[in-house]
């Protein structure tokens, strides 16, 4: 793909916003996070006989719910608020 092409594909992202730029933020992360929460337990069960993974993986599952719960709560915030 030639670079002109590029630029034409993505010359008009961005144009109309839904949600202003922090809320989309929120929202993006939190499709992320969620998506990692979804494959901890994978890890958890692949890093089997190695304790200080598991350790690891286990840590960071219960992280990660944390900034969920966070960010579930300042999504509902704003939308409560009606800033979103």
């Amino acid at each position: 793909m030639s670079l002109g092409t590029y630029e034409k594909e993505v010359a008009h992202l961005g144009e109309t916003q839904g949600v202003k730029d922090h809320d989309h933020d929120m929202v993006h992360d939190l499709s992320r996070r969620l998506d990692a929460l979804w494959r901890y337990d994978q890890y958890i069960a692949n890093a089997e006989g190695y304790e200080s993974v598991q350790a690891f993986w286990i840590r960071v599952k219960e992280q990660e719910k944390e900034n969920i719960v966070e960010l579930k709560r300042l999504l509902s915030e704003h939308i409560r608020i009606g800033d979103f």
